[in-house]
Parts: C-alpha cells; structure tokens; sequence
C-alpha cells in the first residue's frame, strides 16, 4: 500500500521524491521559475544543490554525475535562456547514453500558450535530445512523473529526461502519495543467444571484441576482463569509452576513435568476427562509417546492445542481442573455455602494435606534450578521474594516457568543447578523496572557464591543463588540409590563463617546458585549492602525427 504524505507544496513533494530515488547531487543554476523546490532543499540537508555558474556547465556535470555513479544525474534550470543553454549538455547525455533527468522551470498554467515571458514549449524543443519529456500539471502526479523518469532514464538504452515545472504547480499544496525507490530494468540474453555466440567464437581466427556504450559498471568491466583472460581475446575499446578495460592489460590492444591507430583500423577490417558490445557502432566508432561495409558487414559481427532499436540500424549483425552488458558479461562467465584456439598470435601482435603506437614522438616547440603525458601515465594514481571536452589537444590524452579502473576517464563522445571542466568538478563532488584532472585546450576551456568559480565556491580542488597554442586547433587543421594556407576565423587571443586562476581565488602557473611539469603539478597539487596549470603549446604542433606546416604542404602538393 502506497504511503500518504501529510499536505506538501509541489516542490516539497518534488525533493522529498528525488531523495527517495536515492539522488544525493543535484546541479543547475537558481532561478525565480522554480523558488518553491529550491526552497524545499534546505529541509533536507541529504540532498546537495551544487550552484553553478551557466546552464550548460550545470547540465555536463550532471551528465559527468550520471556516467560515473549509473544513476540520473539531476540538473535544474529555469525556463527559456536557462533551458536553452542546458541544451549543449543533453544533447552529450542522449549521444552518450547517460541516464540524466534535467527539470526546468515554467511559466504558470495560467499563463500558458501566450508567449509569456520565456516560454518555450519543451516538448517541441527537448523530444529529438532526450528519451522522454513531459510537463507535470498536478502535484498530485509529481511522485509517477519522478518515478517513471528515474525509470526511463536507466532501462534500456540509458538517456536523459526532460520534466518542465510550472511555477504555480510547485507552490500549490497537495497530498501527494510516496513513490517506491526505482529499480533499473534490463533486458538479458537467451541461452541460444550465448550458445550462438560460443559457436561464431570457436570458429573465429582473427577475433576483435570492441567495447562502449552507457549502462556500464565496474562489476562489469571485471566480467568482461574475466571473460577475455581465459579466452584471451584482443579487446578495444570505442571512442572515449578507453576505461572500460585496463589500458595496461595484455589483452587491451587500443581505441577505436578519433586518431584510430592505423594498425588497429586494418585489424578490425581483417578481423573474422568482430564482438561490439554495447557501442551503437556510430560514425566515432567506425571512422565516419568507413570500418565496416553497410549494410552487410564483410566480417562476421556480432552486437550486444541494451537497445533494441539499435539493433541492425546501419549494420546488419550475424548475430544481434539485446542485452544489458551488465546482463551479457554475467552470462558469459558460464561459458566454456575454447579449445584449440587460433587467435593468440593475432592478440600478442595487436597488443605489441598497441605498446608502439603510445610511444610519445618529437613534436615542434619547447613543450614536449608526449613527456608530459608520460609523466601522467606514471604518476597519477590508479583511481585518478580524468576528464576533457573536445578539440585537437585531446589526442595526447587519449592515445598517451592508459586508464587502470573503470570510471576514470570522462569525455564527450558527443564530441562537445568546453566538457572537461564541469565534468571535473561534478567528478569531484562526486569523489572528493580521489584526484581529478581536467585537460582543456584554450578555446575549449573558455567554453566553460566560469564554472572555476563553483569549483572555488564549494571547495572542489580539481587540478586543470590548459593545452594554450592561441587557435581552435582542430578547426585550424582542418582548414590546412581543405583550404591551405587560408587561415580564417580560428585565431585565439588569450588571457593570461595563470593570472585568470588567481583571480578566482585558484592557483594560477604556466609552463613552457615538459622538465618544469612535474615540479609545477606538485605545486598545484598541495595548494589546497584548485588550480589551472597553462602550457604554452608551440602552434606548430597540432597533431602527434603532423605539424601544421607539414599539412599545408601536404594539401598543396595534392592540389597541384
């Protein structure tokens, strides 16, 4: 029998549902449009409001929340301008598949269909970026809205939700009935389902198992890694999902993303059935398509998804399954070893490639970024949350840097800039024992700089590098390869990133050199607040691979 709540207003009954879901974060940035439910926080002191300083920020590290802990990360906004700039940050969680529910406040019911003051219909805005969106009319209603939103946003293909609050539905006073906690569904596979896969595995030769998606776990990267010892099968990971799997693990043979080892890219095109479990096999994963033929892949593949409707949407699998990974990886660990199995020299070669493609090249200027990320690989604890948002930069961190546990890398497979500072604060206000480290190019940081200011406010000592070579760097190279010589609209003017720092009240250094690094992490790291770290990166440098020149003169002599 449901239990029954004396007389509350909405928003009390909204947070005392929200607690009952076991949320204990909540991110977003006040406003009048929903007063009522900020007031209804401050009795209880179990659920945190962490005040951010712009929607979009607030809406990434709600994502950041949701892609480390497997629960919704929760974000309010206030209507129109608020819900517009949370956009950037749902749109990460619908393409990453990260159970998120973001609540924005409304004009009152009464006021509805005018064009009140910010008015915008959510249902029309939000319904191409998120699972489910709707509009609670009654308070009666908010405990079956919650619910199926914490419901909606986990089962399946995780996702965010969108509940719009109108102003007078939160002060009115109601009984409202109290909701059971949610419990996550999840779709398991079918003994034939596994025999099937066994089958295709034992008659393999060149096997590559490729993993991604949401809806993971730590228990589940371990099943998976169980799985792949005894098997000893080469295991990638999908782009920007590079913590899934122990990067130092003989079996971990790279990613397949953006800056895809070449020797890994011929690999999953020769494979003889390829294993993807949970990745939607988008234009990340299968470099713009190019990986695999559509809509009958040359190779066998088989495809764990959690969402049917992914299944056979641009690839026709030998074998689909829709299963949770969760649910997937358990089931594996009741299938028997393969005996005789053919592909052990196939695994030491991938693996062997993996080890030289992390070998740091020279690159132009005083500052060695592979050194530094060596220096990183060698030092940051095993635990240690590393985030960034998107732009040429991130190329260091994800093909140098090796991921030990699972959860400790966030990024945008989105593809977002200005991520990875949100990310890293919501990272630490999840985690505040463990270090985290936000990498962020200068155009990239300057998305989100402002949100150093809820880093210092809640004492959130997060350490950011800032990657300085003064333009939008992947903008720049592509317009070297496209437009050579013709630099338009991607120079940077810069502030002094350091001074920048200690203007919030963080500690502010720059760096021109990889042999200073170490000494000035050291001093960021004891400063007992955050810090920003600038390293002036030599323009020339834009990729491991190439400098600018070298690609301008490339694309010259091409179109000569």
């Amino acid at each position: 029998m449901m239990e029954t709540q004396s007389r509350q207003t909405g928003g009390q009954v909204l947070i005392r549902e929200l607690v009952r879901h076991r949320a204990r974060l909540a991110f977003g940035v006040p406003g009048e449009s929903f007063l009522a439910a900020l007031d209804a926080f401050v009795d209880h002191p179990e659920l945190s409001f962490i005040t951010c300083r712009q929607e979009g920020g607030a809406a990434m590290m709600a994502d950041a929340y949701g892609k480390l802990t497997g629960e919704p990360g929760i974000c309010f906004v206030t209507r129109g301008p608020g819900a517009t700039s949370a956009s950037a940050g749902v749109h990460i969680a619908f393409q990453d598949s990260t159970p998120m529910i973001l609540f924005i406040g409304q004009v009152g019911r009464d006021m509805m269909e005018r064009e009140a003051f910010q008015e915008i219909d959510y249902r029309r805005m939000y319904g191409p970026l998120s699972k489910w969106v709707a509009q609670i009319e009654d308070p009666t209603r908010i405990p079956e809205f919650v619910g199926r939103a914490f419901h909606t946003a986990t089962s399946g293909r995780p996702g965010p939700v969108v509940l719009a609050l109108p102003e007078d539905m939160l002060t009115e006073a109601c009984h409202a009935p109290a909701a059971k906690s949610y419990r996550r569904v999840e779709a398991h596979p079918g003994a034939e389902d596994v025999a099937r896969f066994r089958e295709l595995l034992a008659g393999a030769e060149r096997p590559l198992m490729i993993l991604g998606g949401g809806g993971w776990s730590s228990g589940t990267s371990a099943d998976i890694t169980a799985f792949a010892e005894a098997h000893n099968l080469p295991v990638a990971c999908a782009f920007r999902c590079q913590d899934y799997f122990d990067n130092t693990h003989s079996n971990y043979v790279g990613d397949v993303g953006i800056g895809i080892n070449p020797k890994l890219a011929v690999r999953v095109r020769d494979s003889d059935l390829l294993i993807a479990l949970g990745p939607r096999l988008g234009e990340m994963t299968t470099a713009g398509y190019s990986l695999l033929e559509i809509p009958l892949p040359s190779q066998p593949l088989v495809h764990i998804h959690a969402g049917a409707e992914e299944l056979g949407r641009v690839y026709q699998p030998t074998l689909a399954i829709n299963a949770s990974q969760r649910a997937f990886a358990s089931a594996l660990a009741s299938l028997t070893p393969i005996e005789n199995r053919k592909w052990d020299d196939w695994t030491a070669a991938a693996r062997a490639d993996y080890l030289a493609h992390i070998e740091p090249p020279e690159i132009p200027g005083k500052l060695q970024m592979g050194a530094v990320m060596q220096w990183f690989r060698g030092n940051l604890p095993d635990d240690a949350i590393v985030t960034n948002g998107a732009g040429n930069y991130t190329v260091w961190v994800h093909r140098f840097h090796q991921y030990r546990r699972y959860r400790t890398q966030l990024a945008p497979t989105a593809g977002s800039m200005g991520y990875g500072l949100p990310a890293a604060v919501a990272a630490k206000a999840a985690h505040p024992e463990r270090t985290v480290v936000c990498f962020a190019g200068d155009g990239c940081y300057l998305m989100h700089g402002q949100e150093l200011a809820t880093a210092v406010h809640h004492g959130l000592n997060i350490i950011v590098i800032v990657v300085n070579n003064a333009m939008y760097g992947t903008i720049r190279m592509h317009q070297e390869r496209h437009y050579p010589g013709r630099v338009s609209g991607t120079a940077l003017s810069n502030p002094d990133f350091a001074a920048y720092a200690r203007a919030f009240g963080a500690y502010g250094e720059r760096v021109e050199c990889a042999e200073d690094f170490p000494d000035a992490y050291a001093r960021a790291a004891t400063a007992d607040r955050p810090a920003i770290l600038e390293l002036m990166l030599d323009p020339e440098a834009i990729t491991p691979r190439e400098s600018l020149s070298q690609i301008r003169e490339k694309a010259l002599s091409a179109s000569s």
